[in-house]
């Protein structure tokens, strides 16, 4: 079945659903998630300046939540936010104006920058999310990029039902909660996977995929349920 019988939905609401507490107006006053990308340097930067009940400072201007393991080989640069539970493992690059959600794992070789990511979010082995949010439970394959710049840096338009004009230079990708990418996906400026979707391996996409499907390739998907 081809994407266009099934509704290519990206509203910031449709893709996320629970948000911690101190990010829910950010979300909540955004029609589309890109919407959000030009904000999140200050919203962590006041954050971090104002403190979060449950947090604690582990260095200037990086806020850190109860049980995160944080490996001596990672290098993390402010402001940034870290929830409960979260695991940094070796190698990882955390470039700044970054919130990662409570049980993540940000794994070796993988960098951040200025991203969100909600709870449960495992970006294991050498990943890349630039200007992109992940969703609850969103899962990236080894070698997953989320591409944040055009070849030609015009600003980046998201292709779905109709053309957004994002008028950012720098857009990454919006994987919904409980989407799963295959391992060395590429997700071109401003591709957006809807929630509890699957991407096969391999596969370079640009657009807006529906949610509860199979991406077999850029212009091809099924219903998971028709797949099995």
């Amino acid at each position: 079945m081809e994407g266009t019988a099934l509704t290519k939905a990206c509203r910031t609401s449709v893709l996320f659903g629970d948000t911690p507490p101190f990010l829910s107006e950010l979300f909540e006053r955004s029609e589309y998630p890109w919407e959000i990308l030009p904000l999140i340097g200050e919203a962590v930067k006041e954050l971090c300046k104002n403190g979060i009940p449950g947090y604690r400072l582990y260095c200037e201007g990086v806020l850190c939540g109860e049980g995160v393991r944080i490996h001596p080989h990672s290098q993390i640069t402010a402001p940034c936010i870290i929830g409960a539970g979260c695991e940094i493992r070796p190698g990882a690059f955390i470039r700044g104006n970054v919130v990662i959600g409570e049980g993540c794992v940000i794994g070796n070789s993988t960098e951040l920058k200025n991203c969100i990511l909600l709870d449960r979010v495992q970006v294991p082995h050498y990943n890349y999310v630039g200007d992109s949010i992940l969703g609850n439970g969103a899962h990236l394959g080894a070698g997953v990029i989320c591409s944040n710049l055009r070849s030609d840096k015009a600003p980046v338009t998201v292709h779905g039902e109709r053309e957004y004009e994002t008028h950012l230079r720098k857009v990454g990708a919006f994987v919904g909660d409980g989407a799963d990418v295959g391992c060395g996906s590429v997700l071109n400026p401003g591709t957006v996977i809807g929630k509890d979707s699957r991407v096969y391996p391999l596969t370079c996409l640009r657009g807006v995929y529906p949610e509860g499907v199979i991406v077999k390739d850029r212009d091809k998907w099924v219903r998971i349920k028709e797949e099995i």
